[in-house]
């Protein structure tokens, strides 16, 4: 990785400006009432924070404009959970974070299929613009809106956002509550999983009459529906890691009795 680099990703990393700790704080006072133009000075002006991070991993064989972009997010996932409260310098804060980012990146590419630098930029691009669109609008832009934002067509950044994903499993811890954890499976409405396929090859009318109420409507709405959990969870009034629970439940009772008789 060469690390005499003048420009990284277009930026002149020899003109990078410089800010004083008082002025990043009276910035970072400024991006807190929404300030758009602050934030973007203040992640400009912390920039070589970026290049001092990414130097420690100098060893690695990634492109030095792909870590630093990695870097770039990392630094703006900082800013947007900082807060002056801490009582701790703002480069204190960030560079576990950009750190953190930066060693996902390496660990989640170490077997990948590699990418296109064409596709990266485009996929980087989209990243970003979500990050300030959700920002100053405080809600999850659509494809259409990252497209008209940053000139690339929704074709190309949803290919280039799904190139730069890596596979996962199933059963891929999402989300936990109480103990009750949800899994990208639960998440994905499936016609043909197993449990779809063992409910539509055995008779379940007596299984499904020892059912609470609440049981049979979700079996009812996951199973012959075709409803994700959330939609359940949405149309029933209740958490989604209820559903979940729930829905085991009945499942194991289901096939407890079947097994019986």
């Amino acid at each position: 990785m060469v690390q005499g680099k003048v420009e990284i990703c277009g930026v002149n990393t020899a003109k990078l400006p410089l800010l004083k700790n008082e002025d990043q704080e009276i910035l970072f006072q400024l991006i807190k009432d929404g300030n758009l133009a602050a934030r973007e000075k203040f992640i400009e002006s912390n920039l070589r924070l970026v290049l001092s991070v990414i130097k420690r991993f100098s060893s690695s064989a990634e492109n030095i404009d792909d870590l630093f972009q990695i870097g770039c997010i990392g630094l703006i996932k900082a800013i947007d959970n900082f807060d002056l409260s801490f009582n701790v310098k703002f480069s204190t804060y960030a560079v576990p974070m950009i750190q953190g980012e930066i060693r996902r990146f390496l660990r989640d590419n170490a077997s990948s299929i590699r990418v296109s630098r064409s596709l990266k930029d485009t996929a980087y691009k989209a990243i970003y613009a979500k990050e300030l669109y959700v920002k100053k609008h405080q809600k999850e832009p659509t494809i259409t809106e990252i497209a008209d934002e940053i000139g690339i067509s929704k074709e190309d950044i949803v290919y280039a956002l799904d190139a730069l994903q890596s596979p996962m499993s199933l059963y891929e811890p999402v989300y936990t509550e109480g103990g009750d954890t949800l899994y990208i499976m639960d998440q994905i409405s499936d016609k043909k999983n197993k449990e779809e396929t063992w409910v539509t090859q055995l008779s379940l009318s007596d299984a499904l009459k020892r059912l609470s109420d609440r049981e049979r409507e979700i079996i009812s709405m996951r199973y012959f529906e075709g409803k994700t959990q959330m939609e359940v969870a949405d149309g029933i009034g209740i958490s989604q890691a209820q559903v979940s629970r729930l829905e085991k439940n009945a499942l194991k009772s289901m096939q407890n009795y079947l097994a019986e008789n």
